[in-house]
């Protein structure tokens, strides 16, 4: 007669080994990434416990937090004990800190240097598998004074509207424009496209007296300014 095999849901595990209890009684920096996890997905495989999958999973992308939001659901579900309804907790749960983290940049930062931009895009930008294209507009101090996605495209590109930056920076009363988007590939060199698209969007602002101060080329832990580089 076959024993039966272990549940390996928390609410069996030692109380010295239950996450939940832990966070309540120690706080939730005492938490190691594992067990964080193990809290969001509740039970492992038969076999396996919550935070030991949770930690094999972590080990995939060698621990490392920014590469766990790129894993989609088709690929978390290839984790054993892993179905789609934990997988989907996972990812709602990554996005969210990712909201949260693009939200603590202040409501009105003044832009100083590339590296301003940079830190300010970085979190919207960074980890995304497809181009994204936003502008910040500024007021005469170089405050931001309002940030908007005008185009969303593929891996390889995406197509701006000229007339719309524009349009936005009338309303707003801007009196420059910073350019940004990411290069999902982490390559940092600026295509053809890129440097003619800025050239267009620079002739357009002069019409309208609307300065381009930089285009800011965003990749998960580096970036590319024209500015600094002379192309502007």
């Amino acid at each position: 007669m076959n024993e039966s095999l272990p549940n390996f849901s928390i609410k069996h595990w030692s109380e010295a080994d239950r996450p939940r209890e832990k966070l309540m009684e120690r706080g939730k920096k005492s938490l190691t990434d594992a067990e964080l996890m193990a809290i969001l997905i509740g039970s492992g495989s038969r076999n396996e416990s919550a935070v030991s999958l949770c930690k094999r999973i972590l080990a995939s992308v060698d621990n490392n937090l920014n590469q766990l939001t790129k894993l989609g659901i088709s690929q978390l579900t290839g984790f054993k004990g892993i179905g789609e309804a934990k997988a989907i907790t996972i990812v709602a749960a990554l996005e969210l800190g990712r909201r949260q983290q693009a939200q603590e940049i202040h409501v009105q930062p003044i832009i100083t240097a590339s590296i301003d931009v940079f830190r300010y895009m970085q979190p919207l930008l960074g980890d995304l598998q497809h181009e994204e294209f936003w502008v910040l507009f500024l007021d005469n101090s170089n405050k931001i004074l309002h940030r908007k996605m005008m185009s969303l495209g593929g891996q390889t590109g995406t197509t701006i509207d000229i007339k719309l930056i524009f349009k936005t920076a009338l309303e707003y009363s801007a009196i420059a424009i910073i350019l940004s988007h990411n290069h999902p590939s982490g390559k940092l060199t600026p295509s053809n496209s890129d440097k003619q698209s800025t050239k267009n969007i620079i002739t357009a602002g002069e019409t309208l007296d609307i300065k381009i101060l930089d285009h800011v080329i965003v990749t998960e832990k580096n970036y590319f300014s024209f500015a600094d580089k002379g192309l502007l």
